[in-house]
């Protein structure tokens, strides 16, 4: 049995990697079996990303499979592509063995369809490879790519006394038991059943009179990060997963949850940054290039679309150049206004925060632009005033920032808004789109209301 370890926060230094490398290079396997037993399997992937190839492979081949099948589970995935590459086919399957059947499918589904065949051949168990094959049929962003099918299950009919010998049997499978799920004859979830109820009840009790009707489940195919809200929503360890009959199929727990939470955020992170795909630092100059030119692109056809703007009014610039020096100062307050909004909307679509109407989201956002824009206004008014002596360009330029403020705003809330309801993810509107569109409109209407207060 695995004895449990208490440990600091983890650290990879100098000297532990060369320890470890100096260990694998005079093949002292003693040493180093008890140098990393030491520590949790998440930190021994850490080290592993450090490592070269074949440095990776020698410690996943030197350590037990009940270990070394977390910590396949931990590395990054091209990591993990490229060690499982040096793996034979027996190897793997001595790792899946060892895996809760969703990070087992997950790990497979990365093999190559020969390979996956060849692994999936060497596992003897059949119901776990009938499990395994269940689960690669799901959609990788559904609740069934995300469940699994260790979970502990009891029926209506079953007493007291049964159930907590068929409960043993099956936790044996199970690494947490967070809930005890109650199913009919035909195995469609009814219930759950609470622990302290089950221990205070006689052995003859049937557990159709002590389960809890009320469960929240969700279907197999229900969409990652709707599943994500359920379980944030109602602080949810784990949730059933049933098919379009409610029968009970496996369970999703929290753990996978964060991964999905984390996925996301850095989807949208990226995108609100202007990356069209889900790149790291660690790829290739061409997949990074891909993923930045076309917001890159983007930004261009907008600096040119703004010079074509000023272009149009260049008698204005010709007859009051101060009016000139504001023109970055518009844009930025509008790309920053607008990208503030957007992220706000953005945030709380993810959260499921938004509710009523977009008309009243709409209000309330030029209302709240309209006041930052008069504030802002008259402390610019103050600056050209005092800078200039000169009452129609500061008039000119404030009535712009507030004009310009209250567009952007409105902009930034919209756009996500609109977006979300078209079933697009609204975070592809911050960034590079809204600032670029928005320092477009700015300077449009800086122009237009400069031309109409000095007269041109």
């Amino acid at each position: 049995m695995k004895v449990s370890k208490e440990h600091t926060t983890f650290e990879i230094t100098t000297n532990l990697l060369d320890s470890i490398q100096l260990h694998i290079e005079a093949q002292n396997d003693t040493r180093l079996q008890d140098q990393l037993n030491e520590l949790h399997y998440a930190d021994i992937a850490e080290i592993l990303d450090e490592l070269n190839l074949d440095q990776a492979t020698y410690i996943i081949k030197l350590l037990d499979s009940e270990t070394t099948s977390d910590v396949l589970s931990e590395l990054e995935d091209d990591v993990r592509e490229k060690v499982l590459e040096n793996l034979s086919p027996k190897e793997i399957a001595e790792e899946v063995k060892e895996l809760d059947t969703d990070d087992a499918a997950d790990l497979l589904s990365e093999l190559s369809p020969e390979r996956k065949k060849k692994v999936i051949a060497q596992i003897d168990d059949k119901d776990l490879v009938a499990d395994i094959q269940e689960l690669l049929e799901y959609d990788e962003n559904t609740a069934g790519g995300l469940m699994a099918k260790e979970l502990v299950k009891v029926y209506e009919t079953w007493t007291v006394a049964g159930c907590l010998r068929k409960i043993r049997a099956q936790a044996k499978n199970v690494k947490r038991v967070h809930s005890i799920y109650v199913v009919d004859k035909e195995d469609k979830l009814i219930g759950r059943l609470s622990l302290k109820d089950l221990l205070i009840a006689k052995n003859e009790t049937k557990i159709t009179d002590i389960y809890i009707p009320k469960v929240d489940y969700v279907h197999v195919n229900d969409d990652d990060e709707d599943v994500a809200k359920l379980m944030a929503k109602y602080d949810l360890e784990a949730v059933p997963v049933v098919d379009d009959s409610k029968t009970l199929l496996g369970r999703i727990t929290i753990d996978d949850i964060v991964d999905v939470i984390i996925e996301e955020a850095e989807k949208d992170y990226q995108l609100a940054a202007g990356i069209t795909q889900d790149v790291d630092a660690e790829d290739s100059i061409f997949a990074l290039t891909r993923a930045r030119l076309p917001w890159l692109f983007l930004g261009l056809i907008g600096g040119v679309g703004a010079a074509v703007i000023m272009g149009t009014f260049d008698t204005i610039i010709e007859d009051f150049p101060l009016i000139l020096l504001f023109t970055p100062l518009i844009a930025a307050m509008a790309g920053n206004v607008g990208v503030q909004s957007s992220a706000i909307i953005v945030q709380g679509l993810a959260n499921d925060d938004i509710k009523g109407s977009i008309n009243n989201r709409l209000f309330k956002e030029m209302l709240l632009a309209a006041l930052n824009g008069i504030i802002l206004a008259l402390v610019l008014f103050g600056f050209v005033w005092a800078w200039q002596q000169d009452m129609q360009t500061a008039l000119a330029v404030s009535v712009s920032l507030v004009v310009v403020i209250i567009v952007a705003g409105i902009v930034g809330t919209f756009i996500p808004l609109f977006l979300h309801k078209r079933g697009i993810d609204p975070a592809i509107a911050t960034g590079p789109f809204i600032t670029t569109s928005n320092d477009i409109f700015g300077i449009l209407i800086y122009f237009i209301i400069a031309k109409f207060i000095l007269n041109i």
